[in-house]
């Protein structure tokens, strides 16, 4: 049958379609197998000379017999039936995958996330998995990357342990936030590269304004509410004043130090959810604005309100 393995018959198909001066292409065409496979069928089973179905048949046979079967999976520390943990690893592997992790990725994952609180070395994984260590090396580098795994040292052994740690959740949020972030900030250059009024300026300004609606709402606030007050009161002089405004200017007039107005306004910079639907613009050295933020209305409604 297609993709498993070559018959006795099939061999003999081979040998006789290679007599008739058939290429390794057509013969796979013919067989419903791609050429690789003919081209390495013929090239390691062949008898000096001439590729020979029985002598190709007792060959692969041979080498068959010496296979040593499949390890068993190891079994779980708590008597889990391991064909239950396996099948959940499985299925909730191919639910990652489906989120766009790779699928041995995915695999790796999960059989960490399923561990005991030690975690696992590269060699339980292969053994758990019954991959090549190749596999479990790329995987593991996959998710460093995306700070999932923390790498502790294996008490008594030379080879280090895999953990999913208490803070892995945390890495994985603040990573994922500080890319959203500079999406949306990409995506807000692209849209005075581009033009707002263009095909292209406009699926940026959606696509700037989802991720940093998702940043902020990752992101969360870690601002007292006395820097909030604050903010909200710098936007409301900005607002007020409807021209920029220098620092001192602002300062002075709202009673305070610099530093206090400087501090409002680092705040709104560090979230500009706070100014909603506006957006803090620095037009000159310390010299401030207030702008509508560009990703909140689309071009077609700039210019219908312009009318």
């Amino acid at each position: 049958m297609p993709g498993g393995r070559l018959t006795h018959e099939d061999r003999r198909r081979i040998a006789a379609w290679l007599a008739e001066g058939l290429g390794y292409a057509e013969i796979g065409r013919r067989l419903g197998r791609s050429t690789s496979t003919i081209s390495r069928e013929v090239a390691r089973n062949s008898a000096p000379g001439d590729y020979v179905a029985d002598h190709a048949q007792r060959v692969s046979g041979d080498r068959a017999r010496r296979r040593k079967p499949a390890r068993p999976a190891e079994p779980t520390a708590d008597e889990r039936p391991a064909d239950v943990v396996r099948g959940f690893v499985e299925q909730f592997a191919t639910l990652l995958a489906a989120t766009g992790l790779p699928r041995m990725t995915s695999r790796v994952f999960v059989c960490l996330l399923t561990a005991d609180a030690d975690g696992l070395t590269a060699a339980d994984l292969v053994r758990r998995l019954q991959v090549s260590p190749a596999s479990v090396s790329n995987s593991i580098g996959y998710l460093e990357a995306m700070e999932l795994v923390a790498r502790h040292p294996n008490p008594g052994g030379r080879r280090e342990r895999y953990v999913i740690d208490d803070d892995t959740w945390l890495r994985a949020w603040q990573a994922d936030t500080g890319a959203h972030s500079k999406i949306a900030t990409a995506a807000r250059r692209g849209i005075e590269i581009f033009g707002a009024d263009t095909t292209a300026g406009t699926r940026l300004g959606a696509m700037g304004q989802f991720f940093a609606w998702l940043s902020e709402q990752m992101s969360g606030s870690a601002l007292t509410e006395s820097a909030v007050y604050d903010a909200l009161t710098v936007l409301a002089a900005l607002a007020h004043a409807g021209r920029p405004l220098t620092l001192g200017t602002l300062a002075t007039a709202l009673g305070w130090p610099e530093g206090r107005a400087t501090a409002a306004l680092d705040a709104i910079r560090r979230q500009p959810a706070i100014a909603d639907p506006l957006a803090l613009r620095t037009v000159g050295p310390r010299t401030y604005t207030l702008i509508t933020r560009p990703d909140r209305l689309s071009p077609a409604q700039c210019k219908a309100l312009h009318q």
